[in-house]
């Protein structure tokens, strides 16, 4: 990703509070009919010893082929605020009339290798959390207010997803390169 100094996130931690505020992820994969793209939702492990960089977990429909990609490297892409900016948001006098518009936006490219994991408690522990995340800011459903026996069919056709992350890119363009006044005027306007 091409992402000029003034544009990079400025810490790991920027990084992950962007992965999980926008857990949607497009998992970008190298298929048989060339790049495949699956929009899914992650859970975010923070990084450990055996995992210096963190995990990201989800899980998919035994349906869906973006599990047989074990072992592949895979990029997943998440997304954050992003606005269209016009050019009447800046001082159009002072630039001499140098402006165009922009879009500022966030983003984080997560760089790793999918596992796939067939394993029903592993699943539907990570449904559980995922989901309980979700509800917890909402009306809170849970996963055992579903009939058990619905639950186990939804797990068996259900492949869970782990990828280790391997390296993060970001850029958090968000008019840093305009004056202050210039950038005052965009925030208000994305407001």
């Amino acid at each position: 990703m091409y992402a000029p100094t003034q544009f990079a996130a400025a810490s790991q931690a920027d990084m992950f509070h962007l992965m999980t505020e926008h857990p949607l992820g497009a998992l970008v994969r190298l298929g048989a009919d060339g790049l495949q793209a699956d929009h899914i939702p992650f859970e975010l492990v923070p990084p450990s010893a055996d995992a210096p960089c963190g995990l990201l977990r989800a899980h998919a429909g035994r349906a869906n082929p973006v599990w047989q990609a074990e072992d592949a490297q895979v990029l997943v892409l998440f997304q954050g605020a992003s606005r269209y900016v016009s050019p009447l948001l800046y001082d159009v006098e002072a630039a001499g009339g140098r402006v165009v518009p922009t879009w500022n936006y966030t983003v984080v490219h997560a760089h790793g290798r999918l596992r796939a994991i067939d394993d029903p408690a592993w699943i539907l522990a990570q449904m559980t959390r995922l989901t309980g995340r979700h509800e917890d800011a909402q009306a809170g459903w849970k996963v055992e207010d579903a009939p058990r026996e619905f639950i186990d069919k939804i797990v068996r056709t259900t492949v869970g997803i782990e990828i280790a992350i391997d390296r993060l890119e970001a850029k958090f363009k968000m008019s840093q390169n305009r004056t202050p006044e210039d950038r005052a005027r965009v925030l208000a306007a994305m407001g």
